[in-house]
């Protein structure tokens, strides 16, 4: 049954994965002109 716990980790892998680039997507700017919020 080894291959449950397999696709576990790869569907949360995945799942990882997506929410990352979700993330990424509404933290960057089109505007090269925008201060970076990290950088005090």
């Amino acid at each position: 049954m080894w291959y449950f716990s397999w696709i576990l980790g790869v569907g949360l892998a995945v799942a990882v994965g997506i929410l990352n680039g979700i993330w990424y997507e509404f933290h960057t700017t089109d505007d090269p002109d925008a201060e970076d919020p990290y950088i005090e």
